[in-house]
């Protein structure tokens, strides 16, 4: 079922999404973005001689998962079974270079968008680091000043998408709040099929009531860490999408004035 259902709607990413094109505050500056990615955790329940690896940030054992989602909030892609204490960036390397992954890869000229947490290559646009980038920053400060504030308001805006999808996902399945002590492998598959289960439901379903109230979900993977990290990489790739950010802050800029 996950196989049929977690992939996504338009593999060869041709068109504008359309949640994209009929928001006048991501189109046309967004037009070639095609998907959100971001990392989430599950608790994990561990053998407490087994446990360090999988003790992050949380403090608790938990499963770094990877997930892709779309703008209607269904999961594309999902890489799961990583120790809490591996790096977003380690786990998008590693979906990204093992083909039999089968990570969906964005066309020339279209993206994903990331958080600072992965390396700024070709495909994968993330926002400006040192600069204010989270929506609660905003919130509690003043408007977003300059183009690079301006940019990071709404990539933050744009990618919330997914953080709004995990939301929805973890509220609906509460095996994933109290993980039972199955095998660790099971624990794995369960994730997997819960988002399963959460992109049948967007997509047959006529109503439903955690999707209708997804805009009052929160995230809770928000992280503070800007700085680069140690899987960054570098070259035309990376100055590419630099180039690309650039124009669209300016573009942004020049629509705020």
């Amino acid at each position: 079922m996950a196989r049929a259902l977690i992939k996504p709607l338009d593999p060869e990413f041709r068109n504008t999404p359309k949640e994209i094109e009929r928001d006048t505050r991501y189109m046309s500056h967004f037009k070639d973005c095609v998907d959100a990615i971001d990392g989430v955790h599950v608790q994990a329940i561990i053998s407490p001689y087994d446990q360090v690896p999988y003790i992050g940030r949380k403090g608790i054992p938990t499963q770094n998962v990877m997930a892709v989602c779309d703008f209607d909030m269904q999961f594309t892609f999902v890489s799961t079974g990583w120790e809490g204490t591996a790096h977003d960036s380690r786990v998008f390397l590693s979906a990204m270079r093992n083909p039999l992954a089968n990570l969906p890869k964005p066309p020339n000229g279209k993206y994903y968008v990331v958080d600072a947490g992965y390396p700024q290559m070709r495909g994968y646009l993330g926002p400006y680091k040192g600069e204010r980038y989270h929506l609660p920053h905003f919130r509690r400060g003043d408007e977003p000043t300059g183009h690079k504030e301006i940019f990071n308001h709404a990539h933050s805006s744009l990618r919330g998408i997914i953080e709004r999808t995990f939301g929805v996902w973890k509220k609906k399945w509460s095996v994933l709040r109290d993980m039972p002590s199955f095998p660790y492998e099971k624990q794995v598959k369960i994730v997997v099929a819960t988002m399963a289960l959460h992109n049948y439901i967007r997509k047959y379903a006529h109503q439903d009531h955690d999707f209708d109230e997804s805009d009052d979900f929160q995230s809770e993977e928000i992280s503070e860490d800007m700085e680069d990290n140690e899987h960054e990489e570098d070259g035309m790739g990376r100055q590419e999408m630099e180039v690309l950010r650039n124009t669209i802050a300016q573009s942004l800029m020049n629509a705020s004035i």
